[in-house]
């Protein structure tokens, strides 16, 4: 019988599935939280009888052979139950009533996207092909980036024929891409690939890495696809936890990871604090499992009061890595709950707004989430409307006027959003709005930054933050390592960790 213990640092959906595969394959499973609820960015709050979403709104790998499917099957629960996101998004650019719809069905987004973007059909299919060869690969289970002879095994096991095409775009963004076939001077179709990538990888098709790309605008695609849940987010975050539970392991909220001690060759406990009794307590541990920002995980070994030279010259050389990574970012989020006749006809769950010049949000877009009549998230005859932006974090610590500066956000935001939605003091029933500094609050992310740490070709695939750190038996999961973000890449990562923890204890 398997007796080694493992502490997660973290109930995040990565957390969350790494915690409940280990116990589900025989381990002794302690996951700590400082949070209120499980999920991370992708849990829920409650209002007046409205569910928001906190974060993520739309799951991808429920399909056969989509990686919550196989985790769920693995640990023997039941999917839940959701409803195909057709269109996945319907985007509207700036001075334009029609959208750009993203269709579910190949044929249906190839014909949309010859329409509104005549001429652009090479690159497409280049973005296609990549996209079937990347996703092969990554059916293999790669690990990415390569940290001993093992990982390396598993990422040339994973490289076959049929994905050697990828290798030539290894280095190549989407604007080399667009210029390639002399198409970066269609601003139009640059600025729709500018928002969408946005939402994927924090960055633009100057900066988003190809390959990285090409998966996640085909992500949205029959067999593959977007998806809606009943209830909520939370129902993932609940079902990881019954079965955690289930297993024997056990999850601790409002608890908070103060530091991660270290011997001369390895992680060996946590030091935690209870924020209802103040208690401090210290758990040792085989394995920890961080499920937190690399900035985060930095921190907590700062904390630690042993000396880092033990660790000789991979800690420092770790640390400043982390250090010098590009800013990530954060994002405003405004949840709103209102009367279901602010709803258009046949509106999608799913809708961009790119704003005009000067408008809110670095980024000038706004991501919008529906409610649509039955899903749980709103009582009958209302619906729930959530809009977010990406941010820039810093300010919102910098402004001599919080307040000030959320009301000016939240009043861009409601006036765009009334372009599309009905609203008024009459149909708005419920609003708020969340800010890095609510995000760092409540999910305690470093800055409040949300999505990981950006998907350049610098911070992509090999190039990328590996789950091995420079401390033997302290691994790293989540949005910040491959393949990325978004509650099917954190699982990806979450399996790739236990595969590796699995292959450590064999070898001892």
């Amino acid at each position: 019988m398997n007796t080694e213990r493992v502490i997660v640092i973290g109930a995040g959906i990565g957390g969350l599935t790494a915690g409940a595969l280990l116990a589900h394959r025989g381990y002794s499973v302690l996951i700590f939280d400082q949070g209120i609820v499980p999920g991370g960015c992708a849990s829920t709050f409650q209002r007046r009888g409205f569910t928001f979403d906190v974060g993520a709104t739309q799951v991808a790998g429920l399909e056969p052979g989509g990686i919550h499917h196989r985790i769920f099957k693995e640990l023997g629960i039941e999917l839940p139950a959701a409803t195909p996101c057709d269109p996945a998004c319907a985007v509207f650019l700036p001075e334009e009533t029609e959208p750009i719809q993203v269709w579910r069905d190949p044929q249906k987004w190839q014909q949309e996207r010859q329409r509104q973007f005549p001429g652009s059909e090479p690159f497409w299919q280049l973005m296609t092909t990549l996209f079937h060869a990347s996703w092969r690969f990554q059916s293999r289970d790669p690990v990415l980036p390569p940290g001993n002879l093992w990982d390396l095994w598993q990422l040339l096991q994973a490289v076959r024929p049929d994905t050697l095409i990828t290798l030539p775009f290894t280095l190549m963004t989407v604007a080399d891409a667009l210029r390639l076939y002399n198409l970066d001077g269609d601003r139009r179709l640059k600025t729709f690939l500018d928002l969408q990538l946005k939402l994927y990888s924090q960055v633009d098709t100057e900066e988003t890495a190809l390959l990285y790309a090409a998966t996640a605008l085909g992500v949205s695609q029959e067999p593959q696809g977007l998806s809606h849940l009943q209830g909520s987010m939370q129902v993932l975050s609940d079902r990881l936890v019954q079965a955690l539970e289930r297993d024997g392991g056990k999850l601790f909220m409002r608890h908070t990871v103060e530091a991660i001690e270290t011997e001369p060759d390895q992680a060996i406990a946590v030091k935690i604090r209870n924020q209802k009794t103040g208690e401090i307590i210290h758990e040792t541990a085989d394995h920890i499992v961080a499920n937190i920002t690399p900035q985060n995980l930095i921190k907590l070994l700062d904390k630690n009061h042993k000396n880092h030279q033990q660790f000789s010259i991979l800690l420092p050389l770790y640390q400043r890595r982390i250090k010098q990574l590009p800013p990530a970012s954060g994002a405003f989020v405004i949840y709103l709950g209102v009367q279901a006749i602010a709803i258009p006809p046949e509106c999608p769950p799913h809708l961009q707004f790119l704003y005009d010049q000067g408008a809110i949000g670095e980024n000038n877009s706004l991501f919008v989430s529906v409610s649509h009549p039955g899903d749980g998230r709103a009582p009958a005859g209302q619906a729930t409307i959530i809009a977010s932006s990406f941010t820039e974090t810093q300010q919102w610590w910098d402004s001599q006027d919080y307040q000030g500066l959320k009301q000016q956000y939240m009043d861009k935001a409601i006036a765009r959003l009334g372009s599309y939605f009905h609203l008024t003091p009459e149909t708005i029933l419920h609003q708020e709005a969340a800010t890095p500094r609510t995000f760092e609050r409540y999910t305690a992310r470093d800055q409040g930054v949300v999505g990981g740490v950006g998907q350049r070709v610098s911070t992509f695939g090999p190039f990328g933050l590996g789950n091995r750190t420079p401390i033997k038996n302290l691994w790293l999961v989540g949005d910040s390592t491959h393949p990325g973000e978004g509650t099917a890449g954190v699982s990806y990562s979450a399996l790739t960790v236990v595969r590796q923890i699995e292959l450590t204890q064999k070898s001892v």
